[in-house]
């Protein structure tokens, strides 16, 4: 069953892509609207398409699934765009994606198998200590409503937020160490970096929805400007539950997860503690993936990426893919309130970028500490050396390897000299 769920959300999001209805990329759907209106032809938007994910792919999806042994969904749905925009939108292209994107997603579980087990036969099996790439992910994912709060209104207002959301982190400390919570005689455990992160989404939203409209502003009705548009996403309504519904079961089997950290939260085991991030991260993305979409009537294959929400939270794999199916359904048919409540507060509307950059700076932050401490864990010492160098060398290339993918990539590549060396007899197992 695990087999189907993959091959079938490969094979649906490759014509999704190769139909130009939904791509997962947020910078492809406007290049895809370049396409639809006659202004880009299909070659470049299929090399566009190449250009702009696969390095994503290859340096973040993939070392990400590795190091948790849970796919995460970029590795699939970053591919797809790939597979689905290259090969030509006729009679026999989308039938073609459709087998190529079914082909890539089952090579991506088998070899996920195939790696696990090749750990196990290594001198060094460094794939425990990969797991320390995540740890500072989780703890320090609370501070990004802080750093967009900073970058969209002002840097006291982004202390303030920062300033409230860790004591809520230590109230929360506080009141699971005197047991206070008892409810028919269990104890409730708040989750501490939860706390904090509802308390900073709390103040982002409050200063957005305060930001006043300017002129610019009032002339903006995305509504009914993009009208058509969004009539074309609601057209497709059927395709999107589909997929919606297969995510959401793959989900609940454990089997992906839609961003860095919920899949570490659920490499841990903590499926409620996963659901509660991924909720943050989901409503957070809103005004982006909002805006994309209305502009360009090119959806996203997960969505809000709500339906990785219903999969943590379904009690079994049946009901995660119904409500997959209603959550991205409800979705799509609000996209015209969604629209009227981004016009009414544009400061909601702007947050959507400054929410993706805060993100992305906080992860580039934490994974590197992940990274130099899951390879000084496989090497001590030559570790630390090893990201340092890599990190800065890679600055000096002009980053050829996105920021984020330093210290993951960073660490499978000490993992694999550790072997070599171990090999060559000049350094001893580590202890």
């Amino acid at each position: 069953m695990e087999m189907i769920f993959v091959i079938l959300i490969g094979a649906l999001a490759a014509v999704l892509a190769n139909m130009n209805i939904a791509v997962f990329n947020d910078g492809l759907r406007p290049i895809i609207s370049e396409h639809l209106d006659g202004r880009l032809k299909r070659r470049e938007l299929g090399l566009t398409a190449f250009a702009m994910s696969f390095g994503l792919v290859v340096g973040f999806g993939i070392p990400f699934t590795i190091t948790a042994s849970i796919i995460l969904i970029h590795s699939i749905l970053l591919g797809t765009d790939i597979i689905g925009l290259i090969t030509p939108k006729n009679k026999w292209g989308t039938p073609l994606a459709a087998v190529i994107g079914g082909l890539y997603s089952w090579g991506l579980l088998i070899g996920l198998e195939g790696f696990v087990k090749l750990f196990e036969h290594l001198p060094v099996n460094f794939l425990e200590p990969m797991g320390e790439v995540g740890t500072p992910v989780v703890v320090t994912f609370m501070a990004f409503p802080a750093l967009a709060v900073a970058l969209q209104f002002s840097l006291k207002k982004g202390i303030l937020t920062f300033l409230v959301a860790a004591l809520m982190r230590q109230l929360a400390v506080f009141l699971n160490e005197s047991g206070l919570f008892v409810i028919g005689g269990n104890v409730i455990t708040l989750n501490q970096e939860g706390m904090a992160l509802i308390a900073g989404m709390i103040f982002l939203f409050s200063f957005a929805m305060k930001e006043k409209t300017n002129e610019d502003d009032a002339t903006v009705d995305l509504a009914s400007i993009f009208s058509d548009k969004v009539s074309a996403i609601k057209k497709n309504v059927v395709f999107f539950m589909l997929i919606g519904a297969l995510i959401a079961g793959a989900t609940n089997l454990l089997l992906m997860a839609g961003d860095p950290i919920s899949l570490n939260l659920l490499a841990e085991g903590k499926q409620t503690d996963a659901g509660i991030a991924a909720a943050a991260r989901a409503i957070g993305f809103i005004p982006l993936v909002a805006s994309t979409a209305i502009a360009t009537g090119v959806y996203s294959p997960v969505g809000f990426t709500l339906i990785f929400v219903a999969g943590l939270f379904s009690p079994n794999v049946w009901i995660a893919v119904l409500a997959g199916a209603i959550v991205i359904f409800l979705e799509v048919m609000l996209l015209s309130s969604i629209a009227k409540f981004l016009d009414k507060y544009p400061g909601v509307r702007n947050s959507g970028e400054n929410i993706r950059s805060a993100m992305t700076k906080l992860l580039e932050v934490a994974l590197l500490i992940g990274g130099a401490n899951a390879s000084n864990m496989i090497a001590p010492g030559f570790g630390f050396f090893f990201i340092a160098g890599f990190y800065l060398l890679n600055e000096a290339a002009g980053r050829p390897i996105v920021r984020m993918a330093v210290g993951p990539v960073g660490a499978i590549a000490v993992g694999v000299i550790a072997n070599i060396l171990v090999l060559l007899g000049v350094m001893s197992i580590p202890q």
